[in-house]
């Protein structure tokens, strides 16, 4: 049977409807992946950030070596990574999200400890002075006035995270990017181009999202705007 003149999958061009309605369950199956694998990612970095954050403000010896370690993980390349990680892991989700969260330490303990050195003196002894202990002086003053620095890294972190899902397709679990890999081997234009443009869509639309959280969570930030 030969291809219809008008029919770009044939053509092999960049943009194509035909590849969207045929492809359409690849597409979605791949979109779940990435977004697990994001999500799943961010939030165990999220998790161990915060501890490490807080260890690093309250015990000053500690910053060095929290700051020092996160910021070495992050400049190791990202196949090298997979390679470390293979003994533990395997070829499984497990490797990517590993390597995602060690990735996202360095920008979200940084920021979550930036917060948490610009809460003013002066707010905690009052907080003391009115018999707040160290938990409730930490989880009811110190976060919710660190939150606006602790968001910024939390958007740049799951943004980064998004575009690093890519790479998980050496080892089969890259969300879209399995997409993007095995259409650049074959060429596959309009497959490349539409796992490419839904990455770009789902960052910022994490963004974006993370962004009205951040708004809705932080009031005072919009007086002060305002």
């Amino acid at each position: 049977m030969t291809a219809t003149p008008d029919d770009c999958l044939a053509r092999n061009e960049w943009i194509c409807g035909e590849y969207l309605s045929t492809r359409r369950s690849i597409l979605g199956d791949a979109v779940v992946q990435h977004l697990q694998l994001t999500v799943a990612a961010v939030l165990i970095g999220l998790a161990i950030a915060v501890p490490l954050a807080v260890a690093a403000r309250r015990w000053r010896w500690a910053a060095g070596p929290v700051l020092g370690i996160t910021t070495v993980l992050y400049t190791i390349p990202s196949l090298a990574m997979f390679s470390l990680l293979l003994p533990v892991y395997g070829l499984s989700a497990s490797i990517v999200i590993a390597g995602l969260v060690f990735y996202s330490l360095t920008l979200l303990v940084r920021n979550i400890l930036a917060g948490l050195r610009a809460v003013p003196e002066e707010t905690r002894q009052a907080a003391r002075g009115m018999g707040y202990g160290p938990v409730r002086l930490l989880l009811a003053v110190e976060l919710p006035l660190a939150l606006p620095a602790a968001m910024a890294g939390l958007r740049i972190a799951t943004v980064s995270a998004v575009s690093l899902v890519t790479i998980g397709a050496i080892v089969g679990y890259g969300g879209l990017g399995n997409l993007i890999y095995s259409g650049m081997n074959t060429y596959f234009k309009a497959q490349v181009l539409t796992a490419s443009v839904l990455c770009v869509i789902i960052a910022v639309a994490a963004d974006l999202l993370l962004l009205l959280v951040q708004r809705y969570a932080t009031p005072w930030t919009r007086a002060v705007g305002e």
